[in-house]
């Protein structure tokens, strides 16, 4: 017996990637937005660059390609936010 959920959610690893200016609050803003769709991240990457920089990964499943584009698009719109992408894993 199977679920009918099951069939409709995604399988598929989704990589959303940020290059923020350095600041504290710029992890916990792009994780808000997963927070508030109840989606735990499968692994969650930020990295100090040269200069003033971060650099943010998030690994994602249960998600569709096209609720991750809006997240990003979000993202992008975000107060120092420099690039914003997504990518399959």
């Amino acid at each position: 017996m199977t679920n009918e959920n099951e069939a409709e959610e995604p399988t598929v690893s989704l990589c959303l990637r940020a290059v923020t200016e350095l600041d504290p609050s710029a992890l916990a803003r792009i994780l808000g937005f997963f927070q508030h769709l109840n989606i735990i991240p499968r692994r969650v990457i930020a990295e100090r660059g040269t200069g003033d920089t971060l650099y943010i990964r998030i690994d994602v499943t249960g998600l569709t390609e096209d609720r991750l584009s809006l997240i990003t698009a979000k993202t992008a719109q975000l107060t120092g936010v420099a690039q914003a992408h997504w990518h399959r894993l």
